[in-house]
């Protein structure tokens, strides 16, 4: 399925990207704050055990590189799911069944972006890392209680997107995947993400920042 998916975005979105013609104004030296609501739909084996609720999010900076044509896009995902339980854990008694798991992955990513007018499209990849919960159940006497086991997760996450740019913020949405190499249940992790939001311009606020941890030596 990811190769499928990279070969997808490489298709629709690379010819776009890679014919940049002119400079991009609305990207130079800026920095952009993303913030996004959405789905996130597990795909092929997954679906055994996830599916999905509503909602998942991201939050993420959008920093232009010396060339705006290029972007670091590193993001916070977090995913909701129902979860249900097909393995026995020798440490629990019950068996979870429409329980509810999250999921919290960091991604590294970078990208590169065509301007046209006020219209954006973009594509991006990188590594990412995270925490992934799982329900478990313990009864004890008349009492169920509720615990979660928590793990490390490496993967990465890509996808692609458009934005159009209003007088003072940017409508945009993007369709992405994620996968990691921590399985659930023993099954592997996919995921398609549908996410849609603003992006407003915090260049002003990263450069106060900037000031503060690093003020400037001139008389």
């Amino acid at each position: 399925m990811f190769k499928y998916f990279t070969l997808l975005v490489f298709i629709i979105v690379g010819p776009i990207c890679f014919a940049q013609q002119g400079a991009d104004t609305i990207h130079y030296r800026k920095v952009y704050y993303f913030a996004g609501t959405g789905l996130a739909l597990p795909i092929g084996k997954t679906k055994e055990v996830l599916s999905p609720k509503l909602f998942s999010g991201s939050m993420g900076l959008d920093i232009s590189l010396k060339n705006p044509k290029y972007y670091l896009y590193p993001a916070l995902y977090t995913f909701n799911f129902a979860y249900n339980q097909k393995l026995e854990d020798n440490k629990y008694n019950h068996i979870i069944e429409n329980g509810n798991s999250s999921i919290y992955m960091l991604s590294l990513a970078g990208g590169t972006r065509k301007q046209m007018r006020r219209l954006n499209t973009y594509v991006y990849a990188g590594p990412s890392f995270g925490l992934v919960n799982e329900p478990r159940a313990q009864q004890i006497e008349s009492t169920i209680k509720i615990d979660y086991k928590r793990s490390f997760a490496v993967g990465a996450k890509m996808g692609f997107g458009a934005d159009y740019k209003f007088k003072s913020f940017f409508l945009g949405g993007e369709v992405g995947y994620m996968g990691h190499f921590t399985r659930i249940q023993n099954r592997p992790f996919h995921t398609l993400t549908i996410l849609f939001g603003l992006k407003s311009d915090i260049t002003r606020l990263s450069d106060k920042v900037v000031e503060i941890i690093a003020p400037s030596t001139n008389p």
